[in-house]
């Protein structure tokens, strides 16, 4: 892998002479992710990171724009206020697939831990994180640089620890990585309870029962990505995640105040600024299928910075785990004969491998769904 150190510029490999794949299996099996590549003092990004040029030449038509991600305050649930957070909440899940929330229940001092365990695990020597790395899907606690590495156009400049909880199994405290242990499990705690709200809201949104998409075991197994955005050399040239939907019901992050989330919003890319204390949340492409298309799935990517670490954690609500494996489809009280249903059921489990094997850069597998 040819990468530049101490202010050599790497060399120039001819075009006939390029092997991506041998470039891509070199920098997997340093285990390093892309803050080796940052430690090592690289000046210039290895060519798996550079973005085609044609996306290169797209990002320069990019215009500025005033919109603004919808803000709610769930302390205005209270009392006889609850209504008008399911209309905000419907609203902003209909037109923008994205919200933020604030007074959402979980202390500040939980979200700040939670972002300093991401980081201290990242942080701590090489040695101490590769006994976690690993690309096998099924390890519910794994450390990695690009799930889809191997499968995408260009690799994206972050790195990523990922945390499966099962719906009937919580996580022993010795399947977590000490340095970010105690951290993690307190805000898992917080962060379901604030899950099985937020579905209750939803489903009230929907004009169904707060219990509906609970019953249906949309709560049920999540997923928590934590991802370490290093600061990067040049930025301009590559991404920090890709542009992509959620496979998920649901999805909360928890983000930094550095900054770089964008949706897409009326076909340009919208900052979600942070916010201290607050959550971003996100309707993703399974509800989006159950609520026949009445809450939309939406586009969204992180752009890379120089500036950095930037740190978030995306917990990722996937509904049922159980064997044989449920299938979801449009949900009965939504379609009629006005309103015929616009997808086909589906199962979870090959959804997931679906958009493991296309990887982000890939459209939306919610096409493949569509009648």
């Amino acid at each position: 892998m040819e990468i530049s150190v101490a202010g050599e510029p790497a060399t120039q490999t001819a075009s006939t002479g390029y092997d991506r794949a041998q470039e891509l299996k070199a920098f997997d099996e340093t285990v390093a992710g892309v803050k080796g590549l940052v430690d090592a003092g690289i000046v210039n990004i290895p060519r798996i990171f550079i973005r085609p040029s044609d996306e290169l030449v797209e990002e320069l038509n990019c215009q500025q724009n005033s919109f603004q991600v919808p803000l709610i305050d769930l302390d205005e649930m209270k009392g006889s206020n609850r209504e008008e957070i399911v209309n905000q909440i419907r609203t902003a899940s209909e037109t923008w697939g994205f919200f933020q929330v604030v007074n959402h229940g979980i202390p500040l001092k939980v979200l700040e831990d939670m972002i300093q365990g991401v980081r201290d695990f990242n942080e701590q020597d090489v040695e101490m994180k590769k006994e976690w790395y690993s690309r096998d899907q099924m390890k519910r606690v794994r450390f990695n640089c690009n799930f889809d590495l191997y499968q995408s156009r260009t690799a994206n400049w972050r790195d990523t620890l990922n945390l499966s909880c099962s719906v009937s199994h919580n996580f022993d405290p010795e399947e977590l990585p000490a340095a970010c242990r105690e951290t993690t499990l307190e805000y898992i705690k917080h962060l379901r309870s604030l899950g099985d709200t937020l579905f209750e809201i939803i489903s009230e949104a929907l004009g169904l029962k707060s219990e509906h998409l609970q019953d249906m075991e949309c709560g049920g197994a999540s997923t928590f990505v934590c991802h370490y955005y290093p600061p990067c050399p040049e930025p301009e040239l590559t991404m920090g995640t890709s542009s992509h939907s959620d496979p998920a019901f649901l999805t909360i992050l928890l983000q930094d105040q550095i900054g770089g989330l964008q949706v897409l919003h009326q076909n340009q890319w919208v900052d979600v600024n942070p916010i201290s204390g607050g959550l971003v949340v996100n309707i993703g492409d399974f509800l989006q299928v159950i609520s026949n298309e009445k809450l939309k799935s939406v586009d969204h990517r992180v752009i890379a910075s120089g500036v950095g670490p930037r740190v978030s954690v995306a917990c990722f609500f996937a509904g049922s785990d159980a064997v044989p494996p449920r299938s979801y489809g449009p949900i009965k009280e939504l379609i009629s004969e006005e309103n015929p249903p616009l997808y086909q059921n589906f199962l979870v489990p090959e959804y997931f491998a679906k958009y493991a094997a296309e990887g982000l850069n890939s459209t939306s597998c919610l096409e493949q769904l569509k009648l």
